[in-house]
This record gives structure tokens, sequence and C-alpha cells, in this order.
């Protein structure tokens, strides 16, 4: 039983065949998916893909690197559809300083809104953070009482750390499964197993030997794999106590005993 901590399959890359898909992922073993918003345009297509398929969990917020799909009214939206439909988290959000041209204090505005609306709503936030670990921790330290997860960490073991003293988890995904990955590997191998969670962010990163192709949520057993050889664990070992982080963090529901 496995939990995909980060998915995107709300996506028009999954239009074509998403219910095939979910089913792929449910045959391994991946039986529930938590899927983050990018903008608020497609908050309604999101609601709809989770309410239609069990097991899919969405969380609303405004990613850093949609700013040019972005207008001040849509933090107003943001707290009127968390408080209407009492998704589990706030996200994706955070700050990106790798892609060119984002405007970081626009980033800054929309990512610290976002943190006091979880604080303030106590909902963990899922987190984007791209060459800006530092600066996201920054800005965590900020507000009291937040926890969440810093989705697709690759950073140092020192930024890891911080994370960790701070309350938050790390999504570990795709770039694990790469052999030249070694700083993300030597932290994956030593890291508390208590701040680990298991993600794909399909359509993206996918694992290695698969590269150039869409990334689906069935890979995640690949992740678990790598993760566990990397940790001299079995795969039940993590997978069991990945989808109790996600569980624990996210206030998820039990699994449904079949689908």
């Amino acid at each position: 039983m496995l939990i995909d901590s980060h998915s995107h399959i709300d996506t028009e890359a999954f239009d074509a065949d998403r219910a095939t898909v979910i089913e792929r992922a449910r045959q391994v073993g991946v039986k529930r998916q938590i899927v983050p918003a990018i903008a608020r345009e497609g908050w309604g297509n999101l609601a709809d893909v989770c309410n239609a398929h069990a097991g899919l969990f969405p969380a609303y917020g405004l990613h850093p690197m949609f700013l040019d799909q972005h207008h001040p009214r849509h933090l107003e939206d943001l707290i009127e559809i968390i408080d209407r439909e009492k998704p589990l988290a706030i996200g994706e959000c955070g700050l990106d300083f790798h892609v060119a041209g984002l405007d970081r204090d626009n980033q800054y505005t929309y990512f610290n809104a976002q943190l006091e609306l979880a604080r303030d709503r106590d909902l963990p936030v899922i987190v984007h953070a791209r060459r800006a670990f530092d600066e996201v921790a920054s800005c965590l330290r900020k507000f009291d009482g937040l926890r969440g997860v810093v989705h697709s960490f690759s950073g140092s073991q020192q930024q890891a750390e911080a994370f960790w003293k701070l309350g938050f988890l790390l999504g570990i995904g795709g770039p694990v499964t790469y052999p030249r990955a070694s700083r993300l590997r030597g932290i994956v191998a030593d890291m508390p197993i208590d701040t680990l969670l298991l993600e794909t962010d399909s359509p993206d990163q996918p694992v290695h030997g698969h590269q150039g192709r869409r990334n689906e949520p069935s890979m995640l057993v690949e992740v678990l794999s790598t993760v566990a050889e990397l940790r001299g664990e079995s795969c039940e070992q993590i997978a069991q106590a990945t989808t109790l982080n996600a569980q624990r963090l996210f206030n998820l529901p039990d699994a449904p005993s079949s689908h």
C-alpha cells in the first residue's frame, strides 16, 4: 500500500487515459494520491478529477512557476475554496529561483500569504523549493506551528536538517533513482524515516531509464525500490513507514479495502 504524495494527475497530460493510469497505479499498490494545484484556473478541474476517482485528494494553492497566471484576488479565492472544500493541504506553493524571469518579490508575496493561511487554518503546506532552500526555510520560520512537505527535495544535508527541525518532511521522487544523484542518495540513505515521503511529481521527473517519457504514479514502485536499496531496508518497511507518514501529515482517512 503506497501513497503518491505529489501527483499532478489532473493535468492535461493525462486527459486521454487518466482512468487507465489511475488503475495501473492501483494494481501496483499506489491506492492514494495527493494532487496539488498549480493555478486558480485549474482548481475546478482538479476538484472534478478528484471527485471522480476514489483515492485522489486535492490541495489548493498558487505555484511559484506560474506567476503570470496569478492575480492578487486569487489569494481571496484561495481562502474561499479552503473554507468551502476543506482540503487536506495548501499547495503547491513556494519559491523558484531556478526559472529565469520570475519576480522574486512577487513570489514572496504569494508564498507568505499561503503560509499565513496554512497557519490560520491549521493545514499542512506542500512546498516547492528550487535553488531557494535557505530562503524557503527562512519564510517557514516566520510562522509558528507550520507543518508540511518540501517536495522533490534536492538540497544539502544541512538544508535537509533545517527542514526537519522545522517539522517538515521531504518528498523524494524520480531524481533519487539516478546513480549520479550522489548527494541526494546519501541524504535519503540516512535520513530519519519519519521525515520521508515518496512522490512521483507526475507527469514530470521520470525515473532513471524512462527519461523523456511521461511519468505516472505507478512508477512510485521504482522510487520505493531505490529508497529501500539505499537504506538497506525492505520495500515493505519503507512502504509502511512512508504511508503512515503521509496519513499523519495530511490527516488522511484509512485506505479503502478495495477499489
